[in-house]
């Protein structure tokens, strides 16, 4: 966690050197500033070593190393920060003023100096220990059994034909690994911990028809961390259990003696290795060197955490192992606690709630099982269970579960760790937007300055969130929800998350009113999690918060609470994060515009702002949320505060149901905003969007008035933004005649730099599709809510060259063509929803793409989805353009209530 930790005093010291309202008195040697920021990075960047270093290192040594770390860092946080709060304050009160000008600090340093020098001396000596420890590790200590456990839960015992939820994907891999190619081949599995991937790959190499084909078979498990030598012993010992000698050389002879003699025994004979949770790639790589491939049909399959270590598969060969549903969860708990015998009649109810609550990961399931299958099997306890998701029985099982899934999270890269860490703040089981979690984090300086970019892997599966969140989806400790672009952990790591959290002093979370009144207090706590919002009404509750002073984040993340209750803001003077969207404020806090150092504010407020906002000189991302949605007449809009033109460092600006008002004044600029969501047509204008020449994200928020009677000009000045990448605009109420009529916002150039288009409500007609079509780096098009209305849309030659992604929802599209085989020629993913009129869908694309979803559209539309399966299939044999397609018909789900 001290890259974590590191990071934050990064951006405090960062700001000090960077920022445009901030300059350092000449005469308190500003100099020591630099060479600190200088220092910082470059024990970030020793901090980073151990990303590379992972399988050689003393884990517990350098997590000792690192805990030291972060208590020193804390210290001189506490000792900088009041220091520059108590500058900002004083020379604020001397510049009162209802309109002020650009604003300038200075700040002196002098008083500090001696405590910088001092941190200055720590960070060198920790540096230099920390990098002694990576480059020459102390001896481990002996390793008890229980101290690591990898995941190998064999989740079905011998009964291995009755597996549950994996019959589809078995097979599917068994033909994969059975196929007639004769090149040797790699096919991958990777999942979440527990999911099921070994269990798996132990049933496809013990396969009957699988062992008669090859004349070896080895199965060897690897881990995080593994010695070469020691898995080609293992591989020699299995592949000829009857060899005598293995060399006793030391150093490099003897491990090239050991990749010539499994070459050399594996040379001319086919067979299958199974390579068992595998952590880095660079192991596969040398390990295919060392396996020949002799043409003879020979398969390697591995197992693996990583879907970069997956990829080192085809990707056609790789397998994601997905979780179980409801029937799957239940038939498996059902056959762990009862075996044989049936389930009584009257605990199936409240077992598959059970089943359902254990959120289809195996290893939840078998483990919760074992603990129902020793306890009473009697309906009060079997529903209290049911019932509380914070029942001991799931506490017990997933603290019995965080041997296997710890590694997980410790063998993050190091500037992943508190990103995850932070996913426990939120809400059990509560989905968060990762436009949410990317402003924290950023706030929270846990993003690195180099990865402040929308990567074109990121964007392909992430929808512009950071890429951090690709990341750590790519390493299946996160769940996605691809619909609605949110994130959230599964319930056994959320569980991890809070006790790591907590022992690392990431934050600490109050959810019941013990939890504030500790022996210990929590004055001394970093980060506060507000999960029941009543707490803050509850006075020696308050009064505990207000005493916890080294407070720098307060995150209200429970249910959202309508009723006002206070936030003692007055007593937490050094926050640098509010995040408060479950609350709802009626009158606005005015003791927030004194957190000068805040970064990130988020509330639920329906009034003006203030103009005083504009004292959050620091202030990176401004959210503000509606309550209460009231369509305005045109002549009575909301508009922000003028004042907000001299917030300089402002990067995302959110603000749901107003405008940025005319840039009235000379120097009336906000360079560094890259985002900006909420917005109607009046933010829209040229004179605005002048202002803000480096916006990567804007989206657009129509409420038709009811007295609106002209079009609007959202985009007749987009073409200015030479930035920009991501665009949505959505007509919240829109009007859905029956014939089309003129557009709402009538079409204009888009910046060719756009990436990703979202329009919903708009009701273009079809033809106007070509305004949208020649852009060339367009890679994701949502249309939804009547976007485009009429019966035929015809896609014409070299149109959407790049386009990737395509979704289309709510439309009265009948008939959608294609003029030849060339269109849309590099789509991957297609998904269509809720076009009950659609009668027909293209059947010439191309073979790059790879999904299609279809979601309660006509028969007709599932007919020509199936049939474009159906042909690809015929046409390309063993997955070499394998076309997955998903269809969900709610009137056909029995599992849908009405």
């Amino acid at each position: 966690m001290a890259y974590g930790a590191i990071g934050c005093l990064e951006l405090t010291i960062g700001r000090l050197l960077n920022s445009s309202h901030i300059s350092i008195v000449q005469n308190s040697s500003p100099q020591i500033i630099k060479l600190l920021y200088d220092e910082i990075i470059s024990l970030k960047e020793a901090l980073a070593e151990v990303n590379e270093k992972r399988s050689t290192i003393n884990i517990k040594m350098v997590k000792t190393l690192e805990a030291e770390i972060v208590d020193a860092v804390y210290k001189f946080e506490d000792v900088i920060d009041p220091h520059l709060l108590n500058q900002f304050h004083s020379l604020q009160s001397d510049e009162e003023t209802d309109h002020p000008p650009l604003m300038v600090f200075s700040v002196d340093v002098q008083e500090i100096k001696q405590d910088v020098d001092s941190f200055i001396e720590t960070m060198n000596k920790m540096k230099r220990a920390y990098i002694h420890e990576l480059h020459n590790p102390s001896p481990e200590e002996e390793q008890d059994d229980d101290e690591f456990v990898p995941s190998r839960t064999y989740f079905y015992g011998n009964n291995e034909s009755n597996m549950v939820g994996l019959s589809d994907l078995f097979m599917k891999i068994k033909n994969r690994l059975y196929s007639s190619q004769s090149e040797r081949l790699i096919v991958s599995l990777d999942g979440m911990a527990g999911i099921g991937k070994t269990t798996l790959a132990k049933k496809l190499f013990r396969d009957p028809f699988i062992v008669s084909r090859y004349s070896r078979l080895v199965f060897v498990t690897i881990g995080p961390k593994y010695r070469l030598a020691d898995i080609l012993v293992e591989v020699l010992t299995q592949v000829n259990p009857d060899i005598d000698e293995i060399m006793l050389m030391k150093g490099e002879k003897v491990l090239a003696g050991l990749k010539r003699m499994v070459h050399k025994s594996l040379k001319y004979l086919s067979h299958l290795i199974v390579l068992d949770d595998v952590w880095e790639k660079e192991i596969c790589y040398e390990l295919m060197k060392v396996f020949p491939d002799d043409k003879n049909g020979s398969r390697v399959l591995l197992t693996t955490r990583l879907n970069e270590v997956a990829e080192c598969a085809h990707p056609l060969s790789t397998y994601r192992v997905p979780f179980l549903d409801k029937k799957e969860s239940w038939e498996l708990l059902r056959h762990k606690v009862f075996d044989a015998m049936p389930c009584p009649h009257e605990l199936e109810k409240p077992g598959k709630k059970i089943a359902e609550n254990c959120e289809g990961l195996p290893l939840t399931i078998v483990t919760v099982a074992n603990i129902l299958s020793k306890a009473d099997k009697t309906l009060a306890f079997w529903n209290t269970v049911a019932d509380e998701k914070q029942n001991w029985v799931y506490r017990d099982a997933y603290d019995q579960m965080s041997k296997v899934l710890y590694p997980s999270y410790d063998y993050l890269d190091q500037h992943l760790k508190a990103c995850f860490l932070y996913l426990g703040a939120f809400a059990q089981n509560n989905w968060v937007y990762g436009s949410q979690l990317s402003n924290v984090w950023s706030a929270e300086g846990f993003l690195n300055s180099k990865s402040m970019h929308y990567s074109e892997t990121a964007m392909t599966s992430t929808n512009r969130t950071h890429a951090y969140l690709y990341e750590l989806y790519s390493n299946n400790v996160i769940m996605y929800k691809i619909e609605v672009f949110c994130y959230r952990l599964h319930s056994s790591f959320w569980h991890l998350c809070n006790i790591e959290a907590d022992k690392n002093k990431l934050f600490y979370a109050l959810n019941y009113r013990s939890d504030a009144l500790l022996e210990e207090g929590i004055e001394s706590k970093r980060r506060l999690c507000i999960r029941n919002n009543v707490l803050l009404a509850i006075e020696d509750v308050h009064s505990a918060i207000a005493s916890a002073s080294t407070v720098r984040s307060l995150l209200c993340t429970g249910y959202f609470h309508e009723y006002p209750v206070p936030l003692c803001l007055e007593h937490l003077r050094l926050l640098r994060v509010l995040h408060a969207l479950s609350v709802r404020f009626y009158e606005f806090p005015m003791e927030v515009v004194k957190l000068v150092q805040l970064r990130c504010l988020a509330l639920v407020y329906d009034r003006n702002l203030p103009p005083s906002i504009f004292k959050l000189l620091n202030l990176q991302h401004l959210i503000i949320h509606r309550h209460l949605r009231i369509i305005q007449s045109v002549g009575n809009l909301s508009y922000l505060p003028v004042e907000i033109w001299n917030m300089k460092e402002l990067k995302d600006l959110q603000i749901k149901g107003r405008d940025l008002p005319h840039p009235c004044r000379d120097g009336s600029l906000l360079p560094n905003l890259l985002k900006l969501g909420g917005v109607g047509p009046q933010s829209c204008t040229k004179d605005v969007l002048e202002k803000i020449p480096n916006l990567k994200v804007l989206l657009i928020n129509i409420e038709l008035a009811p007295d609106s009677t002209h079009p609007l000009s959202c985009f007749d000045h987009i073409s200015h933004l030479h930035e920009l990448e991501v665009l949505e605009c959505d007509v919240v109420n829109p009007i859905l005649n029956t014939e089309v009529v003129t557009p709402i916002a009538p079409l204009s150039n888009f910046p060719s730099s756009l990436t990703m288009l979202g329009l919903t409500g708009l009701g273009y007609p079809w033809e106007e599709m070509r305004k949208i079509s020649s852009l060339p780096n367009l890679r994701h098009l949502v249309l939804k809510c009547y976007a485009f209305r009429g019966p035929k849309w015809e896609v014409r030659d070299n149109e959407f060259p790049k386009l990737l992604n395509l979704q289309i929802e709510d439309t009265d599209l009948e008939q959608w063509t294609f003029q030849n085989d060339e269109c849309i020629p590099a789509i991957k993913l297609l998904r269509i929803v809720h076009c009950y009129k659609l009668k027909e869908i293209p059947l010439t694309f191309g073979t790059s793409l790879q999904i299609i979803n279809v979601v309660d559209c006509s028969p007709m539309a599932v007919n020509c989805a199936n049939k474009l399966k159906h042909d690809r299939d015929d046409k390309y044999v063993e997955d070499k353009h394998s076309l997955d397609l998903f269809v969900r018909s709610s009137w056909d789900d029995r599992n849908i209530k009405s």
